[in-house]
């Protein structure tokens, strides 16, 4: 090595090793629950420090900025706002955690590509098919460093069974079913004046107009059609993605969907109870959930993936997977997961060191539109009572009008839906 490499190398070494250490000056959209819940993952990651808030409540801003101070050793975030693009300009800032609801999802994310700001989305990626891939077109545009929260891409148990399924023990998976079942709580529904401390109609942003109520703003949101869209499309959506990327799945060729109100009806919008059938070119995937008399005979298969092979079955769950052999006496082996996985931070603390290094992570916006386009064609083949086929080259529902328009929702004024 002559004198001239041996320096350049160094200082390459050097830059390396301070990209690593260099704190990540970061903002929050959406400062709720949730954005409480990725702030203390990026903490415990190490390296991060949060810069900016936003959010459409007054008292969430409050609530997290003195989280900051606590957690940051009295460091406040220098910047409050109730407006994302004011977030976004923040000086300084080289990435943001967007938490929001789903409908409050697009419009920052474009923003923040448009800064190539680094991202860390929460799922789904969009409230709707056609805003999602006006994202993936920004962020492909701006070539910036996003991760989707699909945290269960972290789980061991996940990952083990990928790797078992590719040894071929199970033999050909012939369906997957996937479900998590739970005992939903809707709140007070009845319409009543927001707090305070709540701009409710930023909070409603392009969303339809609707009257506030405790059933559909923070927390709750999750099962009004409107903002939500249903425990398929919130929570639902992990295990599908898990699904998918276990069995390496493309686009759904054709769902059907069938369930309604029955337990919780006139209290919540979305169903209570579901079952969509989802046909991938490789194999069925069935997805199945019901909202009430959870603590049933097997609560310890609630939630998880049952994979179906030739040779054997396979259950996995968050920190638990089984193999069940076929055949009489053939003994059932489960594989616990210890230390359980901390999900939430690898996911975070992933897209961490992806921004220090300048790489793309693991969940990327196009993956994560394909699994948000899945659970999100079960709601329309549910809203529209039929089988629905999907042209995944084209990106559109075959031969039915009515479906297809619910690939995209209209922008409620003065907003503008950014794939139009």
């Amino acid at each position: 090595m002559n004198r001239r490499t041996f320096f350049v190398s160094a200082a390459t070494a050097a830059s390396s090793l301070m990209a690593q250490k260099a704190t990540l000056k970061l903002g929050i959209i959406g400062c709720g629950w949730y954005g409480g819940v990725d702030a203390r993952a990026a903490w415990k990651a190490g390296g991060a420090e949060v810069i900016a808030l936003c959010d459409a409540d007054a008292k969430h801003l409050e609530e997290t900025a003195a989280l900051c101070e606590k957690e940051q050793g009295g460091r406040r975030p220098s910047v409050m706002t109730k407006d994302y693009r004011e977030l976004i300009q923040t000086p300084g800032l080289d990435g943001v955690i967007i938490a929001t609801p789903p409908h409050w999802h697009a419009l920052p994310f474009i923003a923040a590509c448009e800064k190539k700001l680094a991202i860390y989305m929460e799922k789904p990626l969009a409230y709707d098919i056609r805003e999602g891939r006006a994202m993936a077109r920004a962020q492909a545009k701006a070539g910036n460093i996003v991760q989707v929260g699909f945290q269960r891409r972290q789980s061991a148990a996940y990952k083990a069974v990928k790797d078992y399924l590719a040894g071929g023990a199970p033999g050909r998976i012939v369906q997957a079913d996937v479900q998590i079942h739970y005992t939903a709580g809707p709140l007070d529904n009845t319409p009543q004046a927001p707090p305070a401390t709540l701009d409710w109609d930023l909070w409603l942003g392009p969303a339809p107009k609707m009257p506030y109520s405790p059933n559909v703003a923070h927390r709750a949101w999750r099962l009004e059609e409107n903002v939500g869209n249903g425990h398929l499309v919130d929570w639902g959506i992990h295990l599908i993605d898990a699904t998918r990327m276990m069995l390496d799945l493309g686009l759904p060729k054709s769902v059907s969907a069938a369930g309604g109100l029955y337990r919780y009806k006139g209290r919540i919008t979305t169903p209570d109870t579901l079952t969509a059938h989802f046909e991938f070119e490789q194999l069925p995937v069935v997805w199945r959930h019901r909202l009430w008399g959870a603590a049933e005979m097997t609560p310890a298969y609630n939630n998880g993936i049952f994979l179906y092979g030739e040779k054997e079955t396979v259950f996995v769950t968050d920190q638990r997977w089984e193999v069940m052999p076929q055949g009489k006496g053939s003994e059932k082996r489960v594989i616990e997961i210890k230390p359980p996985t901390d999900t939430g931070t690898a996911h975070v603390a992933e897209w961490l060191e992806a921004v220090r290094a300048g790489r793309q992570p693991s969940c990327s916006v196009e993956d994560g539109w394909r699994s948000t386009t899945t659970v999100q064609l079960g709601m329309i083949a549910y809203k529209a009572g039929r089988t629905v086929q999907f042209d995944a080259a084209g990106e559109t529902i075959k031969e039915d009008a009515a479906a297809r328009k619910m690939l995209m929702r209209p922008y409620r004024a003065p907003y503008r839906h950014p794939y139009a």
